[in-house]
């Protein structure tokens, strides 16, 4: 029998930190930290402007500039505070695993790629991931772009056909497009080859539109049986990323009783619009936002911690 698993700082704060930065570059360019090189002009010359300074000053001031654009980015579409920026991400990845009770028989023997709800990490960030692909809300892109936040995309083909540029366009804005099927089936029904031609299926469609076989899939409805993760695995896919918390137009929902975010949560959503939701895209995101950054998340990369 298979085993069915179913599943801003505030202005003032950033505006510190980029005081704090250019107080730093300044003292570099101007020679005050120890060891630093020092432009002395000849006498009764003014000072020369030493290239490395130029420099320093010039990267002081895109600081300032992608800060201004990003505070004028909250304010347009509506948000409490301005979101926090990621950390870097780590240059060494720790080891993702099965998270307890979403193994399936024989998952670590026979080396199935690993199903979890969270990345683990001491950084406080959480992960926006995005199914389907039914709306394509051209706002949505927008309001990513304008404010600089990291998404990932989990496509299902059939729902991709119809306007493949709005994801092209969603790529080359860097979101990675990963695998959701083909035709978003309930895949624990399947035979392992008919699963198998859904993944496979999906991976060969993302090569041909986007020239990109992804490493991450996420079956639909967050449910799967053996078959899946070795059909998945047999395509190409690495991690099976599923979710800890889903968030609405209108409301969140969480897998944990405690209702709580926590470092290195994966947060699904849906493309979806009015028709199915009490709102749009934009008014999704501008819940997403508001709370991480209320409580003192950062929107990081997913694939950037894999």
């Amino acid at each position: 029998m298979r085993a069915v698993v179913q599943n801003d700082k505030s202005r003032a704060s950033g505006g510190v930190w980029i005081g704090v930065a250019v107080l730093a570059l300044a003292a570099i360019a101007s020679g005050c930290t120890e060891g630093g090189d020092r432009v002395t002009p000849a006498g009764g010359q003014q000072p020369l402007d030493a290239p490395a300074a130029r420099a320093l000053d010039s990267y002081a001031s895109r600081l300032r500039a992608a800060h201004t654009a990003r505070v004028a980015a909250a304010r347009h579409w509506g948000l409490r505070k301005v979101p926090l920026t990621a950390p870097p991400a780590p240059a060494k990845k720790r080891r993702i695993k099965t998270r307890e009770g979403f193994e399936v028989d024989g998952h670590r023997r026979l080396g199935l790629p690993p199903v979890f709800t969270t990345v683990p990490t001491r950084d406080k960030v959480v992960f926006l991931t995005i199914d389907d692909g039914a709306e394509k809300d051209p706002a949505f892109l927008r309001m990513m772009s304008d404010l600089k936040v990291p998404y990932s995309a989990f496509l299902s083909g059939y729902l991709v056909k119809d306007d493949h540029r709005y994801f092209a366009r969603m790529q080359d804005r860097g979101v990675v497009l990963n695998n959701h099927t083909l035709r978003h089936r309930y895949l624990p029904n399947l035979s392992y080859r008919a699963q198998r031609r859904e993944i496979c299926g999906m991976q060969r469609f993302l090569e041909r539109r986007y020239g990109t076989r992804p490493t991450l899939f996420r079956p639909p409805y967050g449910s799967y049986d053996r078959a899946t993760l070795r059909a998945a695995k047999s395509c190409g896919i690495e991690y099976v990323p599923l979710w800890n918390e889903e968030v609405f137009a209108d409301h969140w929902e969480y897998r944990e009783g405690d209702r709580e975010l926590r470092p290195g949560d994966i947060v699904l959503t849906h493309f979806r619009g009015r028709d199915e939701w009490k709102g749009t895209m934009p008014d999704m995101i501008r819940r997403f936002l508001n709370k991480v950054t209320a409580e003192g998340y950062a929107v990081g990369r997913l694939e950037d911690y894999l």
